[in-house]
């Protein structure tokens, strides 16, 4: 991405990859190219997530199985965090676990109270090959785990359990016709 451009103003908006897709329950690929084909694709992320109107974004929900994503999520201050990450680690996650209203944009529509961490470190990469540590707190630490689990190949219904698990897949299961 050029320095100073607006992330995904150059990007084009790609399909979302819905729940039951095969992509979305696979773990990812490292990133072992960095150059001008990862910089187009976290650029039409950020142009897909800005289009669903998300805070975050993973590859595989743009169907590509490879270990990125891209974020423009405020804390619980209401501080802005903008930013990707490529090859991404959730090194830590801890604090207390609050249980708070999660949703999905590849279970459209769809929210349930799942249990997070309220702080979280991953480290990774930049598109250009630079190491980075990303710290959130609150509502960007449960985003944070939440793009880190689509790069394992879970979806927030996996942390689900009981009936709220039953429900939101019943919910997922009429809404993509599986």
């Amino acid at each position: 991405m050029r320095h100073g451009s607006i992330p995904g103003a150059h990007g084009r908006v790609r399909p979302l990859t819905l729940h039951g897709d095969p992509v979305l329950h696979s773990p990812c690929r490292e990133v072992t190219e960095f150059g001008p084909d990862l910089e187009r694709l976290v650029e039409d992320m950020f142009a897909t997530m800005y289009a669903a109107q998300g805070v975050g974004l993973a590859a595989n929900q743009v169907g590509e199985g490879l270990r990125v994503f891209v974020y423009d999520c405020p804390d619980d201050e209401d501080v802005r965090h903008l930013g990707h990450l490529v090859n991404p680690r959730l090194v830590e996650a801890d604090g207390v676990t609050v249980r708070g209203p999660e949703g999905c944009l590849s279970l459209p529509g769809l929210e349930a109270g799942t249990p997070r961490f309220d702080r979280a470190v991953v480290r990774g990469f930049s598109v250009t090959g630079e190491p980075v540590e990303v710290v959130g707190t609150g509502f960007f630490a449960r985003c944070l785990q939440h793009e880190c689990d689509h790069l394992d190949g879970l979806v927030y219904a996996d942390r689900l359990t009981g009936f709220r698990r039953r429900r939101v897949l019943r919910k997922a299961a009429r809404a993509t016709g599986g």
